[in-house]
């Protein structure tokens, strides 16, 4: 682990998101968290003191859902986030999302189903979507995206035990986090636009 208090401190914030989203159970729509210094937010809101862990710098607070058309394609989210910004008071943002991961060799296969659609984005990301959710090679993750004023960023996942690692659907313990070079670059990218809006 890194040894950069700033970077510590946005992973202890995706690895609480990732318990609560966790304990939720799978299948649930995207959602966002504000990040705001725990000492400015005690300050501010005396009566949340015993709720809050002193230790970290930054604290999670889960925003409104998403509206019900975003759920269902990475375009609607996109352009969610891109109409999304920030008050000052908040150093930093993270998403928590479902996502479908396909192996290496499925490549080939997306090919097909987005080449003819490539002009038309929303088609291609219905197409893409489709082809990778009728994969059988599949797997469901969770994708966890944070990033801060100052550049910081991570991203983590978290793949859904398969249906004999996991009989209720909802975690038992803490959630294993993985990453992976360049793992949600895009969306970092996203996400770090919302803190640089007016």
């Amino acid at each position: 682990m890194t040894d950069d208090p700033t970077q510590q401190s946005l992973a202890r914030c995706l690895r609480e998101v990732a318990e609560f989203v966790d304990s939720r159970g799978w299948d649930q729509p995207p959602q966002i968290f504000a990040l705001v210094p725990t000492a400015e937010l005690a300050a501010a809101e005396p009566a949340l003191l015993d709720q809050l862990d002193d230790s970290d710098a930054l604290t999670p607070i889960a925003q409104d859902p998403f509206p019900d058309d975003i759920g269902g394609g990475s375009h609607a989210l996109d352009e969610f986030l891109a109409t999304t910004s920030w008050p000052e008071a908040v150093v930093g943002c993270l998403l928590a999302q479902q996502i479908v991961v396909l192996p290496p060799d499925a490549e080939s296969d997306l090919d097909e189903a987005l080449g003819p659609l490539l002009a038309d984005p929303d088609a291609a990301d219905e197409a893409g979507r489709a082809a990778a959710d009728a994969h059988p090679d599949r797997r469901t993750a969770r994708l966890f995206a944070g990033v801060l004023r100052d550049g910081t960023s991570l991203c983590l996942m978290q793949l859904r035990p398969l249906d004999d690692e996991d009989d209720d659907g909802f975690g038992g313990g803490e959630p294993e986090l993985l990453s992976y070079p360049d793992l949600g670059s895009n969306l970092i990218e996203a996400l770090q636009a919302t803190l640089e809006g007016e």
